[in-house]
């Protein structure tokens, strides 16, 4: 008999190439026939047919309050009921600005976007006007949106410039792009030495997610800060992921880092589609209409995003909110490992914040290429037999996972039984 998922995923692909609107979202990473959810409350999802879920996944990222609160649902309706777009400023904006000035290091100025795609490629448009150069750099596997320039990785060599990952990105495009090794100092050292001058910004995810959880070395972070201050170039964190999610200042706070500029997303809509990018204020006035730098959006600052986001924000404000993500989501990790580690599985795990990693090899990775070596067989494995247990994780072995507020001790404690029974049935069939 077929289900409801497999019926509406057939007649997706009719319509929508590969029946999605997001490549992840179509289980090609670890097979089979994704899931379409119909409703969500708290930690937990629901599925076409009925079938619910303990929720990992949580919009990839977003729901830092679980499904459906409350209060951001309130808040939204209420904006919707005075409408739902204007096209033209409203006072909603302001407060969402002046909260991201007020809560994180470095921000002076915040323009509003609709997307963590257009954050980022903005972020580079204006890092390459503030300072006249072309060239920048981002890490092999950090994720930056899909803008062109930023759809690159490494060529043949370490430090030679970057070649298109994508199909449709011309390599005149790609020329200016230059991927290096994320966490490795001598690397980036020796670029700067080399094209110091020539290179306008330095991209980064503070804490990368999208080749699963890759926590920073801090060494590495602070170099980068040291190099971009000497050469004269601009530091963005790409905090669409980690923003509001590894702490309440973000992976500055975390880290004790200053960005040049900063993007974001996710958290800051509170479900909605939004992106900021924001940071000092000379590099910030370079934007239209106070200066050269072209920028626009007609949803922009939309009101019904901007009141997700501000309830979303300020409920995370609330004594201990963050230490308390921050323990369950440890709490999650270190459970699973010592369940994997019980039944002789490689398997290892980590969280930063409301942020984890789960890796089907002995340490957890510091850089792509060990990313690589993860076994994504054994990952895909766990991954459904998991699925079939009502637990959701993300569906691909090179994603990062997310906890909310919402997971407690019921979820925690149901989570660590199903893993407990899939190790030891993994472990039976080694």
């Amino acid at each position: 008999m077929t289900s409801k998922n497999e019926s509406l995923f057939a007649r997706a692909q009719l319509s929508i190439p590969g029946g999605v609107n997001s490549p992840v979202r179509a289980f090609k990473s670890v097979g089979g026939t994704p899931r379409f959810f119909v409703r969500g409350k708290g930690a937990r999802a629901w599925d076409a047919d009925g079938q619910c879920y303990i929720d990992y996944v949580g919009s990839w990222g977003p729901l830092l309050l679980g499904h459906a609160h409350p209060d951001v649902v309130q808040a939204v309706q209420a904006s919707a009921a005075n409408g739902l777009s204007f096209g033209a400023p409203t006072e909603v904006e302001i407060e969402m600005a002046e909260l991201l000035v007020s809560l994180l290091p470095g921000l002076e100025r915040v323009r509003m976007v609709s997307s963590g795609t257009e954050a980022t490629m903005s972020a580079i448009r204006l890092a390459r006007g503030f300072t006249g150069r072309s060239l920048f750099v981002k890490f092999e596997g950090c994720y930056h949106g899909h803008a062109d320039s930023l759809l690159v990785k490494a060529g043949s060599g370490a430090l030679t410039l970057g070649q298109p990952s994508s199909s449709g990105v011309p390599p005149e495009t790609a020329q200016h792009t230059l991927v290096r090794t994320y966490n490795d100092c001598e690397e980036i050292e020796h670029t700067f030495a080399e094209m110091g001058d020539k290179i306008a910004a330095v991209i980064v995810e503070p804490v990368a997610g999208n080749m699963n959880l890759v926590a920073p070395d801090p060494a590495f972070l602070h170099a980068l800060r040291a190099l971009c201050t000497r050469h004269g170039a601009v530091l963005i964190f790409d905090e669409v992921m980690t923003g509001f999610r590894v702490g309440p200042k973000g992976a500055q706070g975390l880290y004790g880092i200053t960005a040049d500029l900063v993007t974001l997303g996710k958290v800051i809509g509170g479900g909605m589609p939004v992106g900021a990018f924001g940071g000092r204020r000379d590099i910030m006035d370079c934007i239209a209409p106070l200066g050269g730098v072209y920028q626009a959006g007609t949803l922009s600052g939309n009101p019904v995003a901007m009141a997700a986001g501000l309830t979303t924000l300020r409920a995370l404000q609330a004594p201990g909110f963050y230490e308390s993500v921050t323990a369950t989501t440890r709490a999650l990790v270190e459970g699973l490992s010592t369940s994997a580690k019980k039944h002789g599985i490689r398997f290892s795990g980590q969280s930063v914040g409301g942020m984890f990693g789960l890796y089907f090899r002995d340490q957890p990775p510091t850089r792509f290429v060990e990313v690589m070596q993860c076994d994504v067989p054994a990952f895909n494995r766990f991954f459904h037999a998991m699925l079939d247990k009502g637990i959701y994780f993300a569906p691909s072995a090179f994603e990062a996972g997310f906890v909310s507020a919402a997971h407690g001790a019921q979820e925690l404690a149901e989570t660590l039984a199903a893993a407990d029974t899939v190790f030891a049935a993994l472990s039976s069939k080694a």
